[in-house]
C-alpha cells in the first residue's frame, strides 16, 4: 500500500498532461482507422511484433534476426502501409476537427438533398444517398470510387442519371461531402419484410440495421422518396416531412436529445399511413 502511495506522490501535473495527451492521440488514431484496412495492418504489425518478442525469449535466432531487421525499419513501413491515413489525419489537423459544421452550413447541406432527392423523384430515377453520422463508413468507402467533392443538388444528379457510368450503388456523404459513389452496401436478411421492396430498400435497411447511418432512397419504379435508419424505413415522404427528418437526425445532438423525438416518429409511421415502400 505504501509503495502505491509512493508512485502516486511522485506523478507530477506534467506527468498526467503527458498521460492525457498520449492516450487522445491513440485514442484519435484508433478513431481515424476505424472500419478501414489499415486497422487489419495495424493488428498485423502488433502481432509481428508479438513474434519478435517470442523468438528473443525462445532464442530462436533466424526469426528473431527476420523480424528485427523488418522492425528496425517500422517507421518507413507505417508511412508505407498507412500514407492514406496519415495524409486524411493531417488534412484533419490542418482544418478544425473539434467544431464540425455549423447550422448555416448543415441547413444548406439537407437543403441540397431534399432538393435532390425530389428532383430524383420527379424524373423516376431510382438513388441511394448513405449520409454518414458517428459510426464510420470508411470500410463501404474504401470499396466505392472516391468522389470528395462538395454536396450539391447537380453533382447528385449526374451521379445518378442512368447515363453516368456511376449511377449504380449508393453515394455516401461523409462530412458535409460526397466521399465516394457507386458504393455497395449490405442487403437486409429480414424475412418479415415484404416482398415488394426492392433492392435500394433493402440495401438501406440493411446498412441501418449495422450502423447507425440514415439513408434516402428514391424507387425508380413509384418515384416515391424515403428514409431507412435503425433498421426501419418511412416512405412516402413529402419534402417538408423529409426537411424535419433530416434536421432532426442529422443535428449535432441529433443521436441523443431527439430520441424521444425519433421513437415518436416511429409511433406515427407504424400506424400504415406512410409505410408502403
Amino acid at each position: 500500500m505504501n509503495s502505491i502511495l509512493d508512485i502516486l506522490s511522485g506523478i507530477r501535473i506534467p506527468d498526467l498532461i503527458d498521460i492525457a495527451a498520449v492516450s487522445f492521440i491513440v485514442y484519435w488514431i484508433l478513431l481515424l482507422i476505424k472500419g478501414t484496412r489499415a486497422i487489419q495492418m495495424l493488428f498485423g504489425l502488433i502481432i509481428l511484433g508479438g513474434g519478435f518478442v517470442v523468438a528473443q525469449e525462445a532464442q530462436l535466432s533466424t526469426l528473431k534476426w527476420i523480424l528485427e531487421n523488418f522492425l528496425g525499419s517500422i517507421v518507413i513501413v507505417v508511412v508505407v502501409l498507412f500514407q492514406d491515413e496519415i495524409r486524411r489525419a493531417l488534412a484533419l489537423v490542418g482544418s478544425n476537427p473539434l467544431t464540425g459544421m455549423n447550422v448555416r452550413e448543415q441547413k444548406h447541406i439537407i437543403e441540397e438533398l431534399v432538393k435532390s432527392a425530389f428532383s430524383l423523384s420527379g424524373k423516376r430515377i431510382g438513388a441511394l444517398i448513405v449520409l454518414e453520422r458517428s459510426t464510420g463508413l470508411k470500410n463501404f468507402i474504401e470499396k466505392g470510387n472516391p468522389v470528395d467533392a462538395v454536396l450539391n443538388h447537380d453533382l447528385l444528379l449526374s451521379i445518378f442519371m442512368p447515363f453516368s457510368p456511376i449511377h449504380d450503388g449508393a453515394v455516401i456523404v461523409s462530412g458535409g461531402r460526397v466521399a465516394a459513389a457507386q458504393c455497395f452496401l449490405p442487403l437486409t436478411l429480414n424475412p418479415s419484410l415484404e416482398k415488394v421492396l426492392g433492392t435500394r430498400h433493402r440495401a438501406a435497411l440493411g446498412l441501418t440495421e449495422e450502423t447507425d447511418a440514415v439513408v434516402i432512397v428514391v424507387s425508380e419504379e413509384t418515384g416515391r422518396v424515403s428514409v431507412a435508419c435503425e433498421g426501419k424505413l418511412y416512405s412516402r415522404l413529402e419534402k417538408e416531412e423529409l426537411t424535419k427528418i433530416l434536421e432532426r437526425l442529422l443535428s449535432i445532438e441529433g443521436a441523443t436529445r431527439h430520441r424521444k423525438w425519433w421513437e415518436r416518429m416511429k409511433i406515427a409511421f407504424s400506424s400504415g399511413e406512410k409505410s408502403a415502400p
